[in-house]
Parts: C-alpha cells; structure tokens; sequence
C-alpha cells in the first residue's frame, strides 16, 4: 500500500551516537558522539534512555520549539516491550505512540507521522528511533562478556538515537510519498545472517513502490536500504535481478556506510534501528540540502525474531518499509 503526501516536510533532525559511529566515517556529521557505551549511566539500556532524551532535546533547541508545541511522539527501540522508549516519554511528558516493526521501525514511525499530518489531524511530531551494541546484543544472543564467537557474516549494532520532527511547514525536505511493506519469510533460522533474512522483503517493498507510483528505478538518485551490510546488500542486488528483473541502480546500504569496514571491527558492517536514520538524518539529509541528491527512497530492514522463537529454531520472518524524500524546489 502506498501514501502520496502534499503537505508533509522534515523540519529539523538530530543525531546522538557511540564510540564505534564516532570512530567511522561519517563522525562529522553526527550532532554529538559518546566516548564509551555508557553515555555516563549505570547500565547499557540507561544509556539507551539518555541518548533518546539527549537526541529529542537537541532536536527541540534546534528546532527553537518547546514540549508544548509537539501533538505527538513516535518512538522505537529494540528492547523488550520498548523500554528506552517508554522510560524516555515518561520524562519527555508528550503524548506517545510506541511502536515495533524491528528494525524497519524508523521509516515505519515516519510512515505514520505522515500519514496523521497528511489528514491534518495533528501539526508537529517527532519521531525517535534508538539502538545499543550492547543491550541488543544482551537481549537478542549472548552477553558481551561471554566473548561468543560471531558467524564471519554477522553485522555490529549500531549504537545511538537519531530523531525527526515533521509537520506542515514547509522546509527543504518534503516527505513525498510512502509505501508499506508485507511480512516475508524464506525459511532461514541464522541469527547471525540477518542481511539474508531482510534481502528479500526489502526487494519486495522496493519493487511494490516503484509499481504503485509507476516509477522506473532510475527515478531516485539514491535508493537507501538500513542494515543489510555487505552479505545482505550483494543478495538484494541478486534477489532484485532474479525475481523482479531489475537492475538496482543509484543504490547503497546505511549499514556499508556507517562503519569503516575494512578497519573498525564490525564484521559485515553495521545493524539496529539507529542505523538507517543516523546516517540519513545527518549525511543524506545533507547531501539533498546542498542539492546533491534530490530524491532518496529510504527502505528501512527488519527482522521480526524474538530470543523464545529462536530457541525453538523457527525461521525468522522479515518486513521493510519505504519512504520517499524529494527536495521541495521552491525553497532554497
């Protein structure tokens, strides 16, 4: 299902980060980077809640807005029952929709934003999405500090928040249309080869929207998965090819972007729900500013598992989402 939207923008972004993203290429344009996991709490997932408060304070000071002037939040982690999220609100005090969609939540929470400014049923929302190295790793697979072996295949958890406030005001970046996407699931049980289990809902979603809207591919100067890495991002390409017969052009995964591979210990590079907004919200979002790309299809990635269905060595289903940015040409 795809929503074309008249009167949606991002008026303003911010991005919190860890070590690891501070240490990549992209440290530049992040907003603020910590030197630990800690971020100066006590445990991973206090961490988590801080950089989700650290991430919606900087984006109302940027903004020059208050609390009082956000209708609603949309917030999204990877912790059981969303918890950064909901201890975040608790101290945020604006009205909170919670969602889950893995790690395709962050185009899913734009998706919705959109969709409610679009019917004009609230002006200003924000919409957060968080992750951490540490607790996911905690929650999904083993302790840090059991010092596990990793499949050579696996990706490294992004660890940061990355927030968007959109509304009815015009700016330089309309939110110009979405598409939903549709659970799939290609029998695959490896935890560890996340980037497989997500090729093939993000060529769905990608082929579905370029269908709905009657696009060819070359359409979008860039299309911008989340966290296939580089196993994940060589199958899509293939999987694209193969079952729809198409060529994926113009095309970059975040989580190829992120980390430096070849030097930073992420094996096939980056993963979480931070993952793909860190790097849009900041360097994509500024290439569209300075005109160098004008339309962007950002193609969130999730894998929809628990640790309970794991253990019972069940596949892991997959969902992705799409959202297309373009460059409002009468601004400047």
């Amino acid at each position: 299902m795809t929503f074309k939207y008249k009167n949606v923008y991002i008026n303003e972004t911010s991005t919190i980060t860890g070590p690891y993203e501070k240490k990549g290429p992209l440290y530049k344009y992040f907003d603020r980077s910590y030197d630990d996991f800690y971020f100066g709490e006590k445990t991973w997932e206090q961490a988590e809640v801080k950089g989700i408060l650290d991430s919606v304070n900087l984006l109302l000071s940027k903004s020059k807005i208050t609390y009082n002037d956000i209708d609603v939040h949309i917030g999204s982690d990877l912790l059981n029952q969303i918890v950064a999220t909901n201890y975040a609100s608790s101290k945020l005090q604006i009205p909170l929709i919670g969602i889950y969609s893995a790690c395709s939540s962050s185009t899913l929470s734009l998706i919705l934003a959109s969709n409610m400014i679009e019917a004009n049923q609230i002006k200003n929302c924000i919409v957060t999405s968080s992750s951490h190295n540490n607790s996911a790793e905690k929650q999904f697979r083993n302790p840090v500090e059991y010092g596990g072996p990793k499949k050579e295949y696996t990706t490294f958890t992004t660890t940061g928040c990355a927030s968007a406030l959109l509304s009815n005001k015009k700016s330089k970046i309309k939110v110009e249309s979405s598409t939903l996407g549709t659970v799939t699931d290609m029998g695959i049980t490896d935890v560890f080869n996340m980037g497989a289990v997500m090729a093939p809902s993000a060529a769905k979603v990608i082929y579905d929207h370029l269908k709905e809207t009657k696009r060819n591919i070359n359409y979008y100067d860039l299309i911008l998965t989340g966290d296939l890495g580089l196993v994940g991002k060589n199958i899509l390409k293939e999987y694209m090819k193969k079952e729809y017969n198409l060529d994926l052009v113009n095309y970059d995964d975040s989580a190829c972007i992120i980390f430096d591979i070849e030097n930073q210990p992420v094996y096939k590079g980056g993963s979480g729900i931070a993952c793909l907004p860190l790097v849009a919200y900041s360097y994509i979002l500024e290439k569209m500013r300075s005109g160098k790309l004008k339309r962007v299809l950002l193609v969130a990635t999730g894998a929809l598992m628990n640790p309970t269905m794991c253990n019972q060595h069940l596949s892991i289903p997959s969902i992705s989402h799409a959202v297309s940015l373009e460059v409002e040409n009468d601004l400047h």
